[in-house]
């Protein structure tokens, strides 16, 4: 066969590819249930953290599930919550809006007895931090199974274990441009192990159409071979979901836990808990070739739902592997998005932990009032 011919074939195939990916993830989303979100009777206060994959999903997620919803800054939560009167203000992660140096705000809603809650979501990598903010809320919730014991042992009573979700308004199938296509795509920081792994998987790379994003990348061995591939940097977090959508295989490697220059957890507490983005990866349709995490199973099935590998030899083996195998990919990427539109939005997170804080009482604002 001519190389025009091949270079057809290839074209057709490619295309006959994409349409029934998003056809099938078309269907599914269509598709999904409802998950029995109802609104409580319940105002809310809500500060973001600033960043917006999370802080909207959050939002949309009490949306859906209180009667009255606000959002406040940092700068303006004590006036916002004098005036409104929350039954709850519910702080995002607390890092990168209420340094451990100026609690002041904080202290002062508490004053109006007004019960407040913050939901870390760098947990265990900040733990040098969190442990001097955790003790000033009323309660504490967490998306990482090992920090949970360590809050209560510093005397935090009310704490929960809740993971992060994906925001199905942003992280969502959707046909894409080839200038978004790869056949395999990683978007993150260059944590240590994270290039450790790369530089190990390098020389099984070559000759595949690979996609890497993120800061420190400068600092691989094999850089100036990989360096073609790479884009240093932040990447956009829409940018982000068309690079899933167009990525045969992404690759999530969770960051390690190690106390040291990436992290500042000198307790040396374990990372047990799936990161955000292993949802959000799924939710956009995408195949996923993970590592492990303690808690992985109580979300999604290993071969069935995602896929996952536990060294360079074996990451690198089983991307030739699926890159080989389309319909496996797919069936195993179309199961994934299903059990996330299931199970794994923020609405149905957000409904959860509001049962677990307590709040299934319909009667809460009016008897409060």
């Amino acid at each position: 066969m001519s190389m025009v011919g091949r270079g057809r074939e290839s074209g057709l195939r490619d295309g006959f590819a994409r349409g029934w990916r998003d056809g099938v993830c078309r269907a599914i989303s269509e598709s999904a249930l409802p998950n029995g979100i109802r609104k409580r009777n319940l105002r809310v206060l809500f500060v973001p953290q600033g960043f917006e994959a999370i802080d909207d999903g959050v939002a949309d997620g009490l949306e859906q599930n209180v009667s009255e919803l606000y959002t406040a800054s940092p700068e303006r939560m004590y006036e916002q919550a004098a005036l409104v009167r929350p039954d709850l203000v519910l702080v995002m992660n607390g890092l990168h809006v209420f340094p451990a140096d100026h609690p002041d705000r904080l202290d002062a809603v508490r004053a109006l007895g007004i019960r407040t809650a913050v939901w870390f979501a760098d947990d265990p990598y900040m733990t040098e931090e969190t442990v001097k903010l955790a003790p000033r809320y009323d309660t504490v919730v967490t998306h990482e199974l090992s920090t949970a014991g360590l809050y209560r042992q510093i005397g935090c009573g009310d704490v929960h274990y809740m993971p992060l979700a994906a925001d199905a308004g942003r992280f969502k199938p959707m046909p894409i441009g080839p200038e978004y296509r790869s056949d395999v795509c990683f978007i993150g920081q260059a944590f240590r192990n994270r290039a450790a792994l790369f530089d190990a998987a390098a020389p099984g790379l070559k000759g595949l159409n690979v996609r890497i994003f993120g800061g420190l990348w400068d600092r691989l061995r094999t850089y100036r071979r990989l360096k073609p591939s790479i884009r240093l940097g932040w990447l956009p977090v829409d940018e982000s979901v068309r690079y899933y959508n167009g990525a045969k295989i992404v690759i999530n490697v969770h960051r390690t836990a190690e106390a040291g220059s990436d992290n500042r957890n000198a307790l040396r507490l374990p990372g047990r808990s799936i990161n955000p983005r292993t949802f959000e990866i799924a939710a956009c349709g995408a195949f996923q070739l993970t590592d492990r995490r303690e808690d992985l199973e109580r979300y999604y099935r290993p071969g069935i739902e995602l896929e996952t590998f536990e060294s360079p030899a074996e990451l690198v083996t089983k991307i030739r592997h699926y890159l080989e195998h389309e319909e496996e990919r797919g069936r195993i990427a179309a199961r994934g998005l299903a059990r996330t539109l299931r199970e794994h939005l923020y609405p149905a997170r957000v409904n959860r932990l509001l049962s677990e804080l307590g709040y299934d009482n319909e009667q809460e604002r009016s008897g409060k009032e």
